[in-house]
């Protein structure tokens, strides 16, 4: 019945993984394009809908929309580890939304699987609006903390850069081992990816 059940939802399925694919991790954008606090909103409402360990629903979320709390929150992040002379988007391509992931620590100090589960849902749906998001977990917290006044109880987990894309991110099969993601002479980012059978264990 399972199975049957799973060949009908067939286009769903489809759908799914063709959005899957193309929710990259973008690092350049169209600065020019800003994005409503209103949509920012919607994305973090998908979030509400995510499983979360017992329930505890722990994760909160601080929007940043504004140019000058944009132009506060850039340098204090990093970019892009394997891209070694590269410290990140120019003027013109930098992120124009950030919103930033919390875990209330008068909830709880272990967020479970929840950060990750909401970080695919803001990914996906910022995908799905034609937007591309870069999750970032390297930043100064405390200045971050001081800089978007979070309270102590809200301790930052993760960041989410957001924009409208202005480069090129495509999977490869990866060859030798090498984890690596790269951009060649046209400044395509190439992102290596294991294969099923080497994923699948039987």
């Amino acid at each position: 019945m399972i199975r049957k059940n799973f060949i009908n939802l067939g286009m769903e399925y489809k759908e799914l993984k063709e959005l899957l694919i193309r929710n990259r991790s973008y690092r350049r954008f169209d600065e020019s394009k800003r994005i409503s606090e209103e949509t920012l909103a919607d994305l973090v409402d998908l979030c509400r809908y995510c499983a979360s360990g017992r329930n505890l629903q722990p994760l909160k979320y601080r929007v940043v929309s504004t140019p000058e709390e944009c132009e506060k929150v850039f340098p204090l992040l990093a970019w892009a580890g394997y891209l070694t002379d590269w410290a990140g988007p120019e003027v013109g391509e930098r992120p124009v939304a950030y919103i930033v992931q919390c875990l209330d620590k008068d909830l709880t100090d272990n967020p479970m699987c929840d950060d990750g589960l909401h970080l695919e849902a803001l990914t996906l749906g910022c995908t799905s609006e034609g937007l591309g998001g870069c999750i970032i977990k390297s930043f100064n917290r405390d200045k971050l903390r001081a800089v978007l006044n979070l309270p102590e109880n809200l301790e930052p987990l993760h960041v989410l850069a957001i924009g409208v894309p202005v480069e090129d991110v495509v999977m490869e099969d990866m060859k030798d081992g090498n984890i690596k993601y790269w951009r060649d002479e046209k400044r395509i980012h190439h992102v290596p990816k294991r294969s099923l059978k080497e994923i699948l264990v039987k």
